[in-house]
């Protein structure tokens, strides 16, 4: 459908049209109103209503009369889905003028017609031709060969018998070079089996008058759209010949055609867009459950890409995406479909294909990114590209359906290490464990909006005696559901991780704790310690560190009250920007707690290195420490080696008094679990 941007850009077209064009839109109450109009002062052609006809419907411009009938011919050209073509005529300042009137339906993507392109042109000369050659010979032969239209006469079999001055110089050739030719010799290849078709039908109905469009070719070789009207009238012998009037339409056909290509593809690299893709999906479709055929889907995203769009701008950006488009362009069927679908996502569907023969494509565009390198101011970048492989069958279900496991699939791909591929399949447990992951994204992103994230508190307690006077807790993200239950952080976190919500998470929480405490002078001093959960994102981030300095500088909250705690996986996974984080921190007086430490492969090797406060023992160790001796001898392990590190040990997850028995024998500096409480709200403190 056609927008006012767009009128902008094709007006200068419409402008050079020797015609009035304008545009009307289809309105649901069954009215119609004009939306755009062209005047050129250059045109030949004069109308009565020389004035802007913007917003206006037919009664506010043409007399009662003439609206009906116009508006009757709206209506026929919507319900005949084809071009209507009427004359007409009215009294305009220098006397009656006749006008041919064309009527084209335009088309959204969903084959709607929402709009009616109307053409008019004076035809007024013509009609005066028309009527000298009835009156007088010289009269008619002046007026035929000087009329601003393509005269031809022409003999049953399709032979030219005649040609006015005008059409002889449009085509390029002279009248005796046309004469006793082939009509079908100067109309395109591709269109003569319809041109004879016409004339059939010409001759089959001689008291008609016959309109056809068809491409006319000029002495050049090159080709122009013609609109021809076709009747049957007698030579001078009495013979019936065929009398064709053609006139130029090319400009309208081009007009038509640029609007329709600009509707239906990306402008940047010249591939079909989303909306054209989704057509032709719901097109594939369609087909897979009427005929039982099979297609396939392929959705490529671009590895890496980010990272040249950061470092030299959308510019640098935009030429990878062209040149990239025409590599991949390169390698498809006429018959299949590639198309940009935002950003650096790409999408190609594959008419009648097996999963096989799109694995077998994938690989072939996996391996032309692989080896594309992007030359950028004499320097060259490799790219990568994960792609997501779907089925099209009978049994897909919807095109959102459809979409979806592409995106699953194409996810799953980067998941396994990315410039990989992953092909959809209906039990695959991956892509359902993904799926639940991407919906927890949007539900994230709600409960931030609607203020549904809560803090709560657990507490941690000295197992032997202790030199630290007041509370020592850890604080724990809650996230309150759409029916207002409680949901812990092992339910959302790992959606939030992966789609890298986590950080502003992170921030909500740092921001939300120092508010709360900053409030609370006389809970302060009575505070010992307060832990707060950092994700291995945020550590790793300069900007979460600037962020945490400028909230301790802008809130009355002491460093020395404020432990951060680091999972120890994270932590060696952004081991240089925890160091940063730990050391630029700890010159405050901050305190770190490593948690879940045991659950990583290189635990000890890398102990040494972090100059963290406090050892938390996983809960994995601990829970069955009063029956496990394997269990018991990790734990009194880990304890051993952080107290000899000078660092103190607390235990997670205990739950009776048979373990806490065990975690004194041990030695463990302190413990947390639901053997000393639940977590609770703060707001309860």
């Amino acid at each position: 459908m056609l927008t006012s941007s767009d009128t902008a850009q094709v007006l200068p077209i419409l402008r050079s049209i020797g015609a009035f064009v304008y545009l009307v839109d289809v309105l649901d109450d069954g009215y119609f109103r004009y939306f755009a109009v062209n005047w050129s002062e250059d045109a030949d052609i004069e109308l009565p209503y020389k004035g802007s006809i913007v917003g206006k419907r037919p009664d506010d411009v043409f007399e009662l009369e003439h609206a009906s009938r116009i508006k009757q011919y709206y209506r026929q050209c919507i319900d005949q889905r084809s071009q209507i073509e009427f004359e007409g005529s009215f009294v305009s300042p220098s006397g009656k003028r006749f006008t041919n009137h064309f009527l084209s339906p335009l088309y959204d993507l969903n084959g709607r017609i929402v709009r009616i392109m109307g053409t008019i042109v004076d035809i007024t000369r013509r009609k005066e031709a028309e009527k000298a050659l009835k009156a007088s010979e010289s009269r008619y032969h002046s007026l035929y060969d000087d009329n601003p239209a393509k005269f031809i006469t022409i003999d049953p079999k399709g032979t030219i018998l005649s040609v006015n001055n005008f059409g002889a110089q449009y085509s390029g050739f002279s009248r005796e070079e046309l004469i006793n030719t082939s009509l079908f010799d100067h109309v395109l290849k591709d269109d003569r089996r319809f041109v004879k078709e016409f004339l059939q039908d010409t001759l089959q109905k001689p008291d008609g008058v016959h309109r056809a469009e068809f491409r006319s070719l000029k002495k050049d070789g090159t080709a122009a759209w013609m609109s021809n009207t076709a009747r049957i009238t007698e030579n001078e012998e009495g013979k019936s010949v065929i009398l064709i009037v053609s006139e130029d339409i090319s400009e309208t056909c081009k007009l038509a055609e640029e609007l329709t290509y600009e509707a239906t593809h990306d402008s940047l690299t010249s591939l079909v867009n989303r909306r054209e893709f989704e057509r032709r999906l719901q097109d594939m479709l369609e087909s897979a459950q009427a005929e039982k055929l099979q297609h396939a889907l392929i959705y490529l995203d671009l590895d890496q890409f980010k990272i040249i769009n950061d470092i030299y701008g959308h510019i640098a950006g935009d030429e990878l995406l062209r040149q990239l488009s025409r590599l991949l362009q390169e390698k498809i069927r006429k018959s299949d479909t590639l198309a940009r679908l935002g950003g650096d996502e790409f999408g190609l569907l594959m008419v009648d294909c097996s999963l096989d023969r799109a694995e077998k494509m994938s690989r072939a565009l996996r391996k032309v990114v692989e080896d594309y390198q992007f030359l950028w101011r004499k320097k060259r970048y490799n790219i990568g590209v994960s792609l997501g492989v779907v089925p099209i069958t009978e049994t897909s279900g919807s095109m959102t359906n459809v979409l979806s496991a592409a995106d699953r699939a194409c996810y799953a791909a980067k998941d396994k290490g990315r410039n990989r591929i992953h092909v959809f399949r209906q039990d695959d447990e991956e892509l359902e464990r993904r799926h639940g992951e991407m919906e927890w994204v949007n539900r994230i992103k709600h409960a931030m909006a609607e203020h549904r994230f809560h803090l709560y508190f657990q507490p941690i307690a000295p197992l032997i005696e202790n030199t630290e006077d007041g509370e020592y807790y850890e604080l724990l993200l809650r996230l309150e559901d759409e029916q207002g239950a409680i949901v812990s952080t092992g339910t959302f976190l790992p959606a939030a991780e992966r789609y890298q919500l986590v950080t502003k998470l992170d921030h909500w929480v740092v921001k939300t704790a120092f508010e709360w405490l900053n409030s609370n002078p006389d809970h302060i001093n009575n505070l010992s310690l307060c832990s707060i959960n950092v994700s291995g994102s945020s550590v790793g981030e300069e900007a979460f560190l600037a962020f945490v300095v400028r909230t301790f500088d802008d809130m009355q909250v002491p460093p020395e009250k404020i432990c951060f705690e680091i999972t120890e996986t994270a932590a060696i996974t952004h081991l240089s920007g925890t160091m940063k984080f730990i050391q630029t921190l700890k010159e405050r007086g901050c305190r770190f707690s490593l948690d879940d430490f045991g659950s990583g492969l290189s635990s000890f090797a890398y102990l040494k290195n972090l100059p963290v406060d406090y050892l938390k023992i996983d809960g994995t160790f601990v829970r069955d420490i009063a029956d496990d001796p394997i269990n018991l001898a990790m734990v009194k392990s880990i304890n051993d080696i952080g107290h000899v590190m000078g660092k103190k040990t607390i235990a997670e997850s205990v739950e009776n008094d048979h373990v806490l028995g065990k975690l004194k024998e041990i030695g463990v500096d302190y413990f947390q679990g639901y053997g000393i409480g639940y977590p609770q709200p703060i707001r309860q403190k």
